[in-house]
């Protein structure tokens, strides 16, 4: 079978790619010839991990082709997926335009009976809607309108794709039922459950599984929140909690909120579709409002900190503005150079703006970071970015931060102060290092240090003085 894909985008490239790898012929299309040019010369514009050796083995073969003229691409093709953004409105509502001007394209070049996939995460209704232009720009075609939305994760997009927790096909035509189960049919054998349903609820799905996610992520941030401040342990907690079969050990370790191409949008999305519905959907609205507190509050949080320990430490000068805080990470999360919505994007301007010298490194996602936020400065290791720190501050759980050396550490900071908002160390190995160490919803850990009269010795949430 043939397969066309409009857009080149993340959900395009991935879903294509590893069409081809499954045997089918794929053709992806954009309008943006400098991105297909790119990826006929083997440059992938993305960071994923793997997708640019899936991407080459498939193009080397033959089986995956990129252009830019659309009639031509979908002439022959069986199947048509729709992979364009839907990026929010500002009242939150998904804005289809991008999806709406594919479908009259793609309408003008259709030939014989095909199946239009909308794989973009559309509002329920969209399906209909999408059917009703393409009639109007072709009355004599011969097509079915089906939605397949994708649940890729970034930094394990080929894995979500290969090894799914279940494919969704809405459908109101068996025709179009039969031609996606024969596309999914070699990971149907691989023991992949197929949902099928109508279009309405296949639309829905998307956005109910990213609220529900996005919930457990507010929940246990608030759970962080309060373990702060009455003396308990979010880490045993959310394992406690996530060890009920019922919930599930997933998602439930705090971090500085979410962010990325999914929750964010999605979230506001299905809030507003619900309003406009007069069905409001009151903890979606909720988990929203959470997160945002959430990602605000936390800049209070670093300068209290850091302020703390800079005066259990014995400095003289402890005021927050004039410092300069190392940052590792700037991605929403590991393995991608996503910042959309990112925590980064909301803390370190405030820090800026607080007087504060932002040293940042992220493996992947500094030129995206560059691009948005001018007033950091941007380094080409985690050890420049250390490099006179007052603190150095946590927030992506990239995999080379595990590998921290602390003696390193030490001897480039001014202050070895660590404020770790992916609780990536346990609390007691970096104490013991001899650094200040704080996370979210467990105890603090810190060092001995000598002040001019004292010295003072941090251990687990309790200061004491020693003559």
């Amino acid at each position: 079978m043939h397969i066309t894909i409009i857009g080149a985008g993340y959900v395009g490239l991935v879903s294509g790619a590893c069409f081809a790898d499954l045997g089918w012929r794929v053709t992806c299309v954009d309008i943006n010839e400098k991105r297909i040019a790119g990826l006929r010369a083997g440059h992938v514009p993305i960071f994923e991990p793997g997708l640019e050796e899936v991407i080459t083995r498939n193009a080397q073969a033959g089986r995956l082709t990129f252009e830019t003229e659309l009639e031509p691409a979908i002439a022959d093709a069986d199947a048509v997926f729709i992979a364009v953004g839907t990026p929010p409105m500002e009242d939150g509502r998904a804005d289809t335009a991008a999806v709406a001007a594919a479908a009259v394209d793609i309408a003008k070049a259709l030939k014989g009976y095909t199946v239009i996939v909308i794989k973009s995460t559309v509002p329920v209704g969209t399906g209909p809607y999408i059917e009703r232009l393409i009639r109007e720009a072709n009355p004599q075609a011969d097509f079915s309108v089906t939605s397949n939305p994708e649940f890729l994760r970034e930094g394990s997009a080929i894995r979500d794709f290969m090894e799914p927790d279940r494919i969704v096909i809405g459908h109101d035509d068996e025709r179009a039922g039969d031609v996606l189960r024969a596309l999914y049919a070699p990971l149907e054998q691989t023991n992949a459950p197929i949902v099928a349903t109508d279009q309405a609820t296949a639309e829905l799905i998307k956005y109910a599984a990213n609220s529900f996610l996005a919930a457990k992520v507010a929940f246990i941030n608030e759970m962080a929140d309060l373990c702060d401040e009455i003396g308990a342990n979010v880490d045993d907690l959310g394992r406690a909690i996530g060890l009920d079969a019922r919930i599930g050990n997933a998602f439930l370790r705090p971090g500085p909120g979410y962010g990325g191409s999914c929750f964010p949008k999605d979230t506001l999305a299905l809030a507003a579709q619900a309003q406009e519905a007069d069905c409001p959907v009151r903890i979606v609205e909720a988990v929203v409002a959470s997160n945002a507190h959430h990602v605000r509050r936390l800049v209070r949080k670093i300068e209290r900190h850091c302020m703390s320990a800079w005066r259990r430490l014995g400095r003289a000068d402890t005021g927050f503005a004039g410092k300069t805080i190392a940052v590792l990470g700037l991605s929403f999360k590991s393995n991608t150079d996503d910042i959309r919505y990112a925590s980064s994007l909301v803390i370190l301007p405030q820090l800026a703006k607080h007087g504060v010298r932002v040293q940042a490194y992220d493996p992947a996602a500094m030129d995206n970071a560059a691009s948005v936020m001018k007033e950091i400065v941007y380094c080409d290791s985690m050890r420049a970015a250390l490099d006179g720190a007052d603190a150095v501050l946590v927030l992506t759980e990239w995999p080379e931060f595990l590998a921290m050396d602390w003696d390193d550490l030490k001897s480039r900071m001014k202050s070895p102060v660590m404020v770790d908002f992916r609780n990536l160390y346990a609390p007691e190995d970096v104490g013991a290092q001899g650094v200040a160490y704080f996370s979210l919803g467990r105890p603090e850990a810190g060092l001995e240090a000598s002040g001019d009269a004292q010295v003072t010795r941090l251990t687990g949430t309790t200061l004491q003085a020693v003559d």
